[in-house]
């Protein structure tokens, strides 16, 4: 009888050992979970066509940018600037996906780097001479040098105008927009090539995996370029007090509030997996939490999104304006989305049985 017994105690260790050792490995997906479907409405109905669109402002850009430094004038400003709000917001749907050849590059670096280093531009622009994709000028390219160059380099747009007399201003601001169209391109061209099936495929619940990547970069964007970037450090979250400049679009200095909207509507999007041009949803995080019986948590994430998105809509246009004017709302707009960050970060991480593959280093 005691051998009996003992034969069954081994065999309930052996059991418990091996399940153990299948769900703490952290090098298959134990769910069984389409992760497939996933990443193809990812691939196909989100990343690759805000790609295309983004493309498509660019171009727009680029061809009234022409015109204007051709015979510079108010209608011709007016027109690059409205076309370069348009291709900032478009931006803001593009700016999450850090994978393939966009890490590869530093796409973001290169596109969203604020706020910019005036005094680089002006060296540049007065050296004549300058290589606009060194790490060194990422602070003097991309959406924010624009946005200096149609609105910040002088006080008033008479001003402005006079500016740009000299070639070499033109020839800057031409050559900022045609790199950003030339960034663009190389990414878009990576999906739309080879990448589109490699993420597509790359499902393995492992670091390496595009699956994985793609949800850690989801999070680490929504949780230092749209939660700190935007709002933690102009409001003086991570420093002894405000910095106001450090806002975003600051010479433009209208549209920051609603480049956050837009940034957080497409996270939401993302996680609904709301296809670009259609109303209908497909595979994304929040079908993948259900399918895991984790519905609780699902309506958590887009209840906590929505009580961001309150907390922002009330703030001033400006957001340097508002962090100057009352910072306690922009504070609190920064605690609404860093309970968005535990969701993410914590629970849904937890529940995809995926770990963090980037260091923290806001000191939050």
């Amino acid at each position: 009888m005691k051998k009996l017994v003992y034969i069954f105690t081994l065999m309930l260790v052996v059991v418990a050992c091996t399940e153990s050792d299948d769900t703490g490995s952290g090098t298959s997906n134990s769910d069984d979970y389409n992760r497939v479907a996933m990443q193809t409405n990812l691939a196909d109905n989100i990343i690759i066509p805000r790609l295309q669109d983004l493309k498509s402002s660019l171009e727009t850009l680029t061809t009234v940018g022409t015109t204007f430094t051709a015979a510079p004038d108010q209608t011709s400003l007016d027109n690059l600037r409205a076309a370069f709000v348009s291709a900032y917001k478009d931006w803001q749907l593009v700016e999450p996906f850090n994978i393939g050849q966009a890490e590869v590059m530093l796409y973001g670096f290169q596109m969203n780097v604020y706020p910019t280093t005036t005094e680089d531009i002006e060296a540049n622009i007065a050296n004549g001479t300058y290589d606009l994709s060194a790490v060194g000028n990422n602070d003097a390219v991309g959406f924010p040098a624009v946005d200096y160059m149609l609105h910040g380099i002088a006080a008033t747009d008479a001003d402005i105008l006079i500016k740009y007399a000299d070639a070499n201003y033109k020839t800057y601001l031409t050559d900022l927009i045609a790199q950003m169209n030339s960034l663009t391109q190389t990414v878009l061209s990576d999906w739309t090539g080879n990448y589109r099936d490699v993420f597509v495929n790359s499902t393995e619940n492992t670091v390496s995996s595009a699956v994985n990547k793609f949800i850690n970069d989801y999070i680490f964007y929504f949780e230092k370029g749209l939660r700190a970037n935007k709002f933690g450090i102009p409001a003086g979250v991570f420093s002894s007090g405000p910095l106001a400049d450090k806002a975003e679009a600051i010479f433009n200095g209208t549209i920051s509030r609603d480049l956050a909207i837009i940034a957080l509507d497409n996270v939401q999007n993302i996680f609904n997996g709301q296809a670009t041009n259609a109303s209908a949803t497909g595979e994304g995080f929040y079908k993948y939490l259900v399918a895991l019986d984790r519905t609780d948590l699902a309506t958590l994430i887009n209840t906590r999104i929505d009580d961001a998105r309150q907390k922002i809509q009330v703030l001033n246009a400006d957001l340097k304006t508002q962090v100057e004017t009352d910072n306690t709302k922009m504070t609190e707009a920064y605690d609404a989305l860093q309970l968005v960050v535990v969701s993410f970060k914590v629970d849904m991480l937890q529940a995809f049985n995926v770990s963090v593959d980037y260091v923290d280093a806001d000191g939050d």
